[in-house]
């Protein structure tokens, strides 16, 4: 069995969880064909160990994320079950290409079996839902979820050019992101919540994610109150996360943002209330004030790189 792998890609080289999507096919013994968009990293996808093929899709409507015109465009080249990574761009082209297929889409599966069966937390991480694939489907994987496939390999590349068949695209993004890294693609993971005391704090958690390169995230609190973008917001009603670290600072550990959170490897909690439920799901835990324990950190952390 073969399955069709979205690239996703950071710059001009594969994302991460491109090796990981390769590696979740590889772990069932399945070959993968990667569709890589505009050409980008085709070369290093087909240096991949578990790549048959790469397909690379040229066109003018990747120059700018444009989901309606990238699903046009990858459609006609995917073929069988459809992996993708579960980030903002990877479920929103999934679920474009499975209406556009008439195949169901499973969203933010974190384990796959010979079957196919998959794994998916359901309930805000309370149950654990098993499904069994019997037909063609598009499946979200979670970040972080799946080792990485290794290099080593030499497949072949095909070229398709699609901007023939592209009838409308976004041309040009007025309001452009920010420039840092997204907490569901992040490794390391600082979230603050409402103990930071203002939004401006938020500076402090920043100085620690440039030190270790990680992505800055927020409780549900704090993006209500404060105006923090919703795309920072870690939780029930923002975004599931799996880093190989999570740092909470100044957040009590309400059930709902446990749930966005609580599958990381690795979970430090900061907190000035020694009774606040974070502690209960956390493996390091520190009783103290943000303001005494984020120059402490920063301090041990520029130590260590010096």
């Amino acid at each position: 069995m073969n399955f069709t792998i979205l690239a996703e890609t950071n710059g001009n080289n594969l994302h991460p969880t491109t090796y990981q999507l390769i590696g979740a096919a590889s772990s069932i013994g399945s070959k993968s064909i990667v569709i890589c968009p505009n050409g980008i990293a085709s070369a290093e996808a087909a240096n991949i160990e578990g790549v048959e093929k790469v397909i690379s899709v040229i066109g003018d409507c990747f120059d700018i994320f444009d989901g309606g015109a990238w699903a046009e465009a990858l459609n006609s080249v995917c073929e069988g079950n459809i992996l993708v990574s579960a980030t903002p761009n990877g479920r929103e082209i999934g679920a474009r290409i499975a209406a556009k297929r008439s195949i169901p889409i499973i969203q933010d599966i974190v384990s796959i079996s010979e079957g196919i069966t998959v794994t998916r937390p359901a309930y805000s991480g309370k149950a654990i839902e098993t499904l069994t694939i019997s037909g063609d489907a598009v499946i979200t994987l979670r970040p972080n979820a799946f080792e990485a496939a290794n290099s080593g390999n030499d497949a072949p590349i095909n070229i398709v050019n699609q901007s023939a068949d592209i009838k409308i695209s976004i041309q040009e993004a007025i309001n452009q992101a920010s420039e840092r890294l997204d907490v569901t693609e992040a490794d390391i993971i600082i979230s603050g919540g409402r103990g930071m005391g203002s939004i401006e704090n938020f500076s402090q958690l920043e100085k620690i994610a440039d030190i270790v390169g990680a992505a800055v995230g927020a409780s549900r609190a704090v993006v209500d109150e404060w105006g923090m973008p919703h795309r920072m917001q870690v939780g029930q009603t923002g975004k599931t996360v799996t880093p190989s670290l999570y740092i909470a600072v100044g957040i009590s550990g309400a059930i709902q943002h446990l749930a966005g959170m609580r599958s990381s490897k690795y979970i430090l909690a900061i907190n000035k209330d020694p009774d606040a439920p974070i502690f209960g799901v956390a493996d390091y835990g520190i009783v103290s004030t943000w303001e005494d324990a984020m120059p402490a950190l920063e301090s041990a952390l520029l130590e260590l790189q010096s």
